[in-house]
């Protein structure tokens, strides 16, 4: 009865703009509305959308916020005669990664590294704990950040300016750095140093030989 339930309020007329998604985890994302397609759930923001299974939506909480506008698009000339609109195409992964690495002073490899890890690289990546996108922002992180998490854009870089941040508090000590980033600062603090978590060391592991082998193959 009680996923018949949810599943009526799900295919009900789409909530208007401005909500709250409350994932089965227990957190809450601020999203525009959303609609059901059978078992998926469609999570709109702003110009874009997420699809999640429906078994991970508890329920949805409306906030009685409009949504803002959607911000206005790049226009190029059309390629075939120079002349017309056409929407400039969103940056793929590895041009995010970079750009956000660059914006905040930090190796390229680097952030892309960071990525593949967090997210194996995927826009609509989501953990089980709840963790979102491209560099995996908790909920909470991103409210922090000032950011919208399914933005691909948005996560990148603010995932970048995090991960900067995390490198300045511990004096650019790569591991400790690295390893707040992927258990929290506290744990970092509460250990002085990398937490003994068997998840949090293979996930330092596995960024450092990326970085190894990115070095090894320059000229």
């Amino acid at each position: 009865m009680r996923l018949l339930a949810l599943i009526c309020i799900l295919t009900a007329t789409p909530a208007f703009a401005g909500e709250y998604a409350v994932l089965a985890s227990g957190a809450r994302l601020h999203v525009d509305r959303h609609e059901a397609d059978g078992a998926k759930v469609r999570l709109y923001y702003g110009s874009g959308f997420a699809e999640m299974n429906l078994t991970s939506i508890r329920g949805f909480e409306d906030d009685g916020i409009a949504a803002p506008p959607a911000p206005p698009v790049e226009i190029l000339p059309s390629p075939e005669t120079g002349t017309g609109p056409t929407i400039a195409p969103p940056l793929a992964p590895l041009e995010l990664a970079d750009a956000a690495a660059d914006k905040y002073g930090l190796p390229r490899e680097l952030v892309r590294s960071v990525m593949a890890a967090e997210s194996g690289m995927a826009v609509s990546a989501l953990s089980a704990k709840g963790a979102i996108g491209l560099m995996q922002l908790m909920p909470g992180t991103a409210q922090v950040l000032g950011v919208n998490p399914y933005d691909p854009a948005q996560n990148v870089d603010a995932g970048a300016r995090y991960l900067r941040d995390l490198l300045e508090k511990y004096n650019y000590g790569l591991r400790h750095a690295l390893a707040a980033y992927n258990a929290g600062p506290g744990a970092v603090d509460k250990y002085n140093g990398v937490p003994p978590y068997r998840e949090t060391i293979n996930y330092i592991v596995r960024i450092e030989k990326k970085l190894k082998a990115a070095t090894a193959v320059r000229p």
